[in-house]
Order: structure tokens, then C-alpha cells, then sequence
């Protein structure tokens, strides 16, 4: 999650290179939605395991994902308001809260079938 803040809020430098680029719009929104998908099952699966699983699934996957969530939110008011190459976007945090749902559901899924693995 540093990593990621810092690659939010820091800006890479741009390298001359003439090679072709293609562009697929909105591109940007599905790598958000991946990264929160991912994060989020990670955040639960990281919790059981530290913790024996003796936090509750419901329990972590609630704090798990407000924390996601309230993140998402921080990182996108943060880029906004201290970068001037960088820009908050509420359809990023969409695509964040989105994967983020997504990811617990995933969980949920996981956890909660007929042989169901154990939390």
C-alpha cells in the first residue's frame, strides 16, 4: 500500500522513446478497479491467516473494506490537492469502491460455499 500511495502521488518521468502507443480509453479505471478487487481479498485473506481466524469474515470483510474505501477517497483528494500532474477523479474512486465490493463478494463467495473453505 506505500507503494502504491507513492506511485499516486508521485509523478514518473516521461522517457523519449518513439515506439507506437495505443490508447484504450478509460484504461485507467479498470487498472483502479483490478488493484482494489485484489487488495481487498489480499486484506481479508491477510487478516485470517494473522489472526488464526478468530476475527469474525463479516467483521473484517466491513472494516476491510470501509478502510479500502476511505483510502481510495484519501488518495484521490491528495491528488488533487497537493500534485499538479495528477488529477482526483470521482470515476477512479468509483472504480475503487467498485472493486473493492466486488473483492469482498469474491470473499464471501470463497467462504461461504457449500464446501466451504475454512475461515
Amino acid at each position: 500500500m506505500l507503494l502504491v500511495t507513492f506511485l499516486s502521488l508521485y509523478s514518473l518521468p516521461s522517457l523519449d522513446i518513439d515506439i507506437p502507443v495505443f490508447e484504450i480509453s478509460n484504461m485507467d479505471k479498470a487498472v483502479h478497479f483490478v488493484f482494489y478487487l485484489v487488495a481487498s481479498i489480499l486484506g481479508c485473506l491477510f487478516v485470517r491467516e494473522r489472526t488464526n481466524g478468530q476475527v469474525n469474515m463479516l467483521k473484517t470483510m466491513i472494516f476491510g473494506g470501509l478502510a479500502l474505501i476511505i483510502y481510495g477517497i484519501i488518495i484521490e483528494v491528495l491528488q488533487s490537492t497537493l500534485t499538479s500532474y495528477r488529477d482526483g477523479n470521482i470515476y477512479d474512486g468509483m472504480a475503487n469502491t467498485a472493486g473493492t465490493v466486488i473483492g469482498m463478494l469474491v470473499i464471501n463467495y470463497l467462504f461461504s460455499r457449500k464446501k466451504e473453505l475454512k475461515w
